[in-house]
């Protein structure tokens, strides 16, 4: 992004959370997370740094992750500001995956991006629907989004006073992939769906297999829509169809659905 990068300083939102998380699970009292009402998770109660571990070392099933995070959630909203900071905590591993992968090439943003990623999952923790499935990924994806915007918004800035009109190389459209997925989304050239299965499976760490079990299709049928839109896009590229502004058409006979 040019010589005026900035590293990212000690404390930051996600540094702060996780300074707050390690005070509530430390000894003599740390707060503890009942596991046995969640199919899949030992019969036991544990802490919740020691849960964190657990799902940081260990695979589950999306009914196990769903039935945790609606657990979570549920603490979160009810049991007070405590449970705020436990939630945030056990995700923190993800969050801090997300922010950093959304602040490679944009340094001086890094900051902001950990703040609106720790800003977007809250408030899904807080408002989300807890019934629906794919609950982990909805605030995963809701945090990512919020992340994103900080360097769209860079993508977006007018040009320095000081810095030369002429000629120069054209850039990547929009930077993130995931801006470009958007756009893709809303030029109708593949779904919104679609647009959110590459974002998850490519940029994120979401597995196709889960993906294709919570949809009702087996994982090889989602890797060939994920292909065929991937190509879409990438024809739409070469093109230059997703430089200029994008109009929002109806429901357009080429476009990819998952």
């Amino acid at each position: 992004m040019g010589a005026t990068t900035r590293t990212r300083t000690a404390d930051t939102a996600l540094t702060t959370a996780e300074k707050a998380f390690e005070l509530l699970t430390c000894e003599p009292a740390p707060l503890v997370f009942d596991a046995r009402p969640v199919p899949g998770l030992p019969d036991a109660t544990m802490p919740l740094d020691k849960l964190r571990k657990l799902l940081v070392f260990e695979r589950h099933d999306s009914d196990t992750t769903d039935e945790l995070w609606r657990q979570l959630a549920h603490h979160a909203r009810e049991w007070g500001p405590a449970w705020v900071v436990g939630a945030i905590g056990v995700a923190l591993p993800a969050l801090t995956h997300l922010a950093a992968k959304i602040s490679r090439g944009y340094a001086r943003h890094a900051d902001d991006v950990d703040s609106e990623v720790l800003a977007g999952f809250l408030q899904a923790l807080r408002t989300a629907d807890l019934a629906p499935p794919r609950l982990w990924l909805r605030l995963c994806w809701a945090a990512w989004r919020a992340g994103v915007a900080v360097v769209k918004a860079d993508d977006g800035e007018e040009l320095p006073l000081d810095l030369s009109t002429g000629s120069r190389s054209p850039r990547m459209p929009y930077g993130h992939p995931d801006l470009l997925l958007g756009r893709a989304a809303a030029a109708g050239l593949i779904t919104a769906d679609t647009a959110e299965v590459i974002s998850a499976t490519r940029f994120g760490d979401a597995l196709v297999e889960q993906l294709a079990a919570e949809r009702g299709v087996t994982a090889s049928v989602l890797r060939m829509r994920r292909r065929r839109a991937e190509r879409v896009v990438a024809a739409a590229v070469t093109r230059g169809d997703l430089t200029g502004p994008v109009r929002a058409p109806g429901r357009r006979e080429n476009s990819v659905a998952a």
